[in-house]
């Protein structure tokens, strides 16, 4: 009974405040669906974490444990991109590897933001760790937020799911105010051509030898993210690619969501700093979308064969709402005009993009 009334005197404002917050993340993943596997266990871990007195955290407790087991090792994020690897199909990439430039111009959005971060008095390795969420990719979010700038990782992971749940609403009014209506109505092939499985297998390998020769501080999100990729090609370790896709996938999803929470508590979050982070993440993701459309309208001016400028907007890492916004806009346009494949092309090709853009921040930084 004493151990009651204390924990409700310590009751602090900041607490009560968080646990709502929580609670709003949780209905916003059950009712709105927004990235429900990582923003329900992230609003109840912040339950857990704001009761006076909570058993959670603390130097013993299991979000605590957790943590230190999990993101302060960085093990969480790199299990999660075996998992993101073995989901991905590189096929239409391979298909049409030019579409890979388009992924490298959408990250216009993290150097924006890391200029605009540190002109708002944020030092460079926290400016650093907010631009990254302009890489649309929670757990490479995640690695240099924790990396460069632990004090700011729980509203870094908020806002960076957040917004990769919002694409469907960010991006389509800043194609619209960077296209044309003749622009979004182009037309484009799709190369259907066949990859042999050679080229899917030797295409992770090459990828990591080189962005680890160019960019070594990126080689473990890339080498994970290709290891699982290959479990998926080699094609002799299918009940193993199956398992990181779905039991691995799920299970760290579930941990990292719950563990990130621990910085979720009410002092620590509820700062002038954590509005500042979520209207950066959104000017990255701004600048993301039209980086990769004003890339497109200006090969348009040195090809022969157009490109459609939204196809461009699918360089973020956002796998695959941002291809499945796009086709949606094309056939407003037009009922016959079919950019799924271009744009799911791109958006692969942003997902490793993204992580090499991570990879040179923390070369940069080291």
């Amino acid at each position: 009974m004493e151990t009651m009334l204390s924990a409700l005197l310590e009751f602090q404002l900041s607490q009560l405040i968080m646990i709502i917050v929580g609670i709003v993340l949780i209905w916003l993943a059950i009712s709105k669906k927004y990235e429900p596997a990582l923003l329900l266990p992230i609003g109840f871990g912040t339950i857990l974490a704001n009761i006076p007195q909570s058993a959670a955290i603390g130097e013993h407790g299991p979000l605590t444990v957790l943590f230190k087991a999990g993101i302060d090792t960085e093990l969480f994020p790199l299990l999660i991109f075996i998992a993101i690897g073995a989901m991905i199909d590189f096929t239409p990439l391979l298909k049409n590897p030019f579409m890979l430039l388009f992924g490298a111009a959408a990250q216009l959005g993290i150097f924006v933001t890391i200029l605009m971060a540190a002109a708002w008095g944020f030092d460079i390795k926290e400016a650093a760790s907010i631009g990254i969420i302009g890489a649309a990719d929670g757990p490479t979010s995640i690695y240099v937020a924790n990396r460069f700038a632990p004090n700011l990782l729980g509203p870094i992971s908020v806002a960076a799911y957040s917004y990769m749940a919002l694409v469907p609403i960010i991006q389509p009014p800043v194609i619209r105010a960077l296209t044309t209506q003749k622009e979004r109505k182009i037309r484009m092939d799709y190369h259907s051509g066949d990859v042999t499985k050679t080229v899917k297998i030797l295409f992770p390998i090459a990828i990591t030898i080189v962005a680890g020769i160019f960019v070594p501080a990126s080689l473990a999100l890339i080498g994970f993210l290709m290891f699982g990729n290959l479990l998926r090609e080699c094609g002799v370790l299918d009940s193993l690619s199956k398992s990181a896709q779905n039991e691995l996938g799920n299970i760290v999803t579930i941990l990292l969501g719950i563990t990130i929470a621990s910085k979720m508590q009410g002092e620590y979050f509820l700062r002038p700093q954590t509005l500042f982070i979520l209207v950066l993440g959104l000017v990255a993701f701004i600048f993301d979308t039209a980086g990769g459309v004003m890339f497109a309208k200006f090969l348009n001016l040195v090809r022969k064969e157009k490109v459609n400028p939204m196809i461009g907007a699918c360089g973020i890492s956002a796998f695959p709402m941002s291809a499945r916004v796009i086709h949606q806009m094309g056939q407003k346009e037009d009922p016959f005009n079919f950019l799924l494949m271009p744009a799911v092309s791109v958006n692969v090709g942003g997902q490793i993009s993204s992580v090499i853009a991570g990879g040179i921040i923390l070369s940069l930084l080291a």
